[in-house]
């Protein structure tokens, strides 16, 4: 195991683990941390790991950031689907400005890509790899991104929108589907990785607190449905003044890149790291 990227729990209640070791970029747990099977030695830049169920039968969306690509594997990984460079958009020049950091998919096979390392572009597929649209990209504007780094379909109100991190910025941001922006939320202090929908509430890993620039300083965060934060792991206390979040940051050494956080049945966190000695993930259990 190399650097731990992401984590989801399958229909069957095991944790899918991506990492960037191709000895086996795929790590399954039980939940209580058994190791029941491995795959994977075809991504170098593992990095974003979504799960989608179509009728049934489930399968993986993988982000790989050194080979520029974007793909839709079966669940013990047989590659289906591989999506390239979007060269076809014009703002694209050459594949290696594509750096896909993760993916989301619509009930209708859709699909949303996050170029969080690259040109900051989110591009959007039908469910055969066909470009429908893309918005974003690098930019100062509101509408603009620096570090896309994560994307979620957010279904807790009446009209599902995309919830996109803008991690440089400190803020998660809401875009319609066709990628008009709807709302910033903003987290000071917080360079927040992919947002994480459970139920009510949306959790996040903190890669790190204050800017970028301060590493081994990240925590775990949690809102409610009113993006309200209302808990901090291993971070300061959410504080509020005349409505307005306090800057943030963390409070104990607990955690040293947190990247990921998954949240299984039962309501236990499950947080990976990046560059942390080659931890492997923290189980936080519901009391």
């Amino acid at each position: 195991m190399n650097d731990c990227h992401e984590m989801v729990q399958d229909s069957k209640g095991r944790l899918i683990l991506l990492t960037n070791e191709t000895k086996n970029n795929i790590l399954i747990y039980d939940t209580a941390g058994k190791l029941l099977d491995f795959w994977g030695h075809d991504f170098p830049g593992g990095h974003g790991l979504t799960l989608v169920n179509e009728n049934g039968t489930e399968f993986l969306f993988i982000t790989d950031t050194v080979k520029h690509q974007v793909y839709k594997t079966t669940m013990d990984g047989k590659i289906l689907m591989t999506i390239n460079a979007p060269l076809e958009t014009g703002v694209y020049k050459k594949a290696e400005e594509f750096v896909p950091t993760e993916t989301i998919v619509d009930t209708n096979g859709d699909i949303f890509i996050a170029d969080g390392y690259g040109a900051q572009y989110i591009t959007h597929y039908d469910k055969d790899g066909k470009l429908l649209n893309y918005f974003g990209g690098r930019g100062d504007g509101d509408d603009h991104f620096d570090n896309a780094h994560g994307i979620v379909i957010d279904r807790r109100q009446k009209k599902p929108s995309l919830l996109i991190t803008d991690r440089t910025r400190n803020c998660f941001k809401r875009f319609s589907l066709d990628g008009k922006l709807q709302e910033i939320i903003k987290l000071p202090g917080a360079c927040v990785c992919r947002p994480v929908i459970k139920d009510q509430h949306l959790y996040a890993a903190v890669l790190r607190s204050i800017d970028m620039s301060h590493p081994a300083s990240g925590f775990t965060t949690i809102l409610d449905k009113h993006n309200k934060v209302v808990s901090n792991i291993g971070g300061t206390e959410p504080v509020y003044q005349a409505g307005v979040l306090q800057p943030m940051n963390q409070a104990e050494k607990i955690f040293i890149h947190p990247h990921d956080v998954c949240v299984d049945k039962d309501d236990n966190l499950y947080v990976t790291q990046w560059a942390s000695g080659k931890v492997y993930p923290y189980k936080f259990t519901r009391v």
